[in-house]
């Protein structure tokens, strides 16, 4: 199943069947794309609890061609499976001469930013057996400092990407919910990639764009067994890699993102527009600050689950988000409690339900099939697009012996419904 939406000035989330087992894409026109790999290997176990408390530290394709030159393409390497930290990631090459730097790909921020050579607390070493790398702009020809005066600089004051505390510099520092963050500095160097376009390829093309020179880094950021060396952000705002471009005319203001399930894991990250058939569209919530969708109900075996449509209304507080960088999918309590009971109404005859670390989880006998057991859920987005979840892919079983695990959990004092969908 993929998910599909365009970018800023788009009008539609796409969900459609393709050939890989799950997915979730942001879509637009055409442009640059992004493969992704497996970063973790499966033997690394990690507790429930902490994916949660990671998420809230932040809460066949076919490429159609434009005027605008080509479709740019960025090797990029990923994975999928949540009890190994599911984490997609891509490599972009900055600087004169150009850089390989691993970023974490993330629809829930704007702005692209890698660790610094004067950077505090920046890990050297990761356990994805990557290389670490450090942008020193001293060592860049091409690289030049964004002021205060910048209109870049400017956009990203408006929102909230950006500051200027210290002189005529243009900086940046953001905190998360567990308490670590990242601090810094921006600056304008060379984005280098590869234009597709046809049979061709046209290698070496550029184009300058502002991001972040992490000087600090606390908390998770600086733990290396999961460290890269910075975020790519796809949000909405001004300072963002898509933004910047689109502005430039080297590419649409939009772009496509497909997170492949499976043990394989993958996926694509184009920024343009990715063309495929039986597409389902439904609207997107638009002048909202993150990528807002219109769930209007979820049903359990072909049942509507009760559940005030109240709970599913976009607000300021309220609303359906989907976002890459979230592990789990997140319900409101409202939601939750009433989706839990309906599955229990139908697989407590055959499993033990209880909750663990304030985790639903089942007890199923090595002889039952979970797929016979548990029912099939199906996500009901505006205009008659429905994603519909086999029992695998809203449960997670850490290894043969332990319990399984709802992949949605409840978020008591938070009003959104967070979806990453890696279904």
């Amino acid at each position: 199943m993929v998910v599909a939406a365009a970018r800023r000035y788009g009008l539609v989330v796409v969900l459609a069947w393709v050939v890989f087992p799950a997915a979730i894409v942001l879509c637009g026109e055409m442009g640059l794309t992004f493969q992704l790999e497996r970063a973790f290997p499966t033997s690394h176990g990690v507790p429930l609890g902490e994916l949660r408390a990671r998420d809230r530290s932040r809460h066949g394709r076919f490429l159609q061609q434009s005027s605008l030159g080509g479709v740019v393409d960025f090797p990029v390497e990923g994975t999928y499976d949540p009890f190994v930290v599911g984490l997609y990631f891509t490599r972009v090459l900055l600087g004169s001469p150009p850089k390989e730097f691993y970023v974490q790909i993330d629809t829930g921020s704007d702005v692209l930013w890698v660790s610094c050579a004067s950077c505090n607390g920046c890990p050297t070493s990761s356990g994805l057996q990557i290389q670490l790398e450090f942008f020193d702009p001293s060592g860049s020809p091409t690289a030049s400092p964004i002021s205060c005066s910048d209109q870049k600089c400017v956009l990203g004051i408006q929102s909230s990407d950006s500051e200027c505390s210290n002189g005529n510099q243009c900086s940046y520092t953001f905190q998360y919910g567990d308490g670590s963050g990242t601090s810094g500095y921006y600056v304008s160097d060379l984005m280098h990639f590869d234009t597709i376009a046809g049979n061709s390829v046209t290698s070496n093309s550029s184009a300058k764009v502002a991001f972040g020179c992490s000087t600090s880094q606390t908390g998770d950021l600086t733990k290396s067994d999961r460290a890269v060396d910075g975020i790519f952000g796809f949000g909405q705002q001004g300072m963002s890699v898509i933004a910047q471009l689109a502005s430039q005319g080297a590419i649409p203001n939009a772009f496509s993102h497909c997170l492949k399930g499976g043990n394989g894991g993958g996926g694509i990250l184009v920024l343009g527009q990715v063309i495929q058939p039986n597409i389902v569209y439904t609207p997107l919530v638009q002048s909202q600050p993150h990528y807002n969708l219109n769930l209007q109900s979820i049903a359990v075996n072909g049942q509507s689950v009760p559940i005030d449509s109240q709970v599913f209304t976009t607000s300021s507080t309220r609303g359906t988000i989907v976002d890459s960088g979230t592990t789990l999918a997140y319900l409101a309590e409202e939601a939750y409690d009433p989706f839990v009971d309906a599955i229990n109404q139908i697989v407590l005859q055959s499993v033990r339900a209880f909750v663990s670390r304030g985790s639903q989880c089942y007890l199923v006998t090595s002889t039952s099939s979970v797929s016979d057991i548990f029912p099939k859920v199906s996500l009901n987005f505006a205009g008659g697009a429905s994603m519909v979840l086999n029992p695998q892919d809203y449960l997670l079983q850490q290894n043969s012996i332990a319990p399984i695990s709802l992949m949605f959990t409840k978020e008591r004092f938070v009003e959104n419904l967070f979806l990453h969908m890696y279904i």
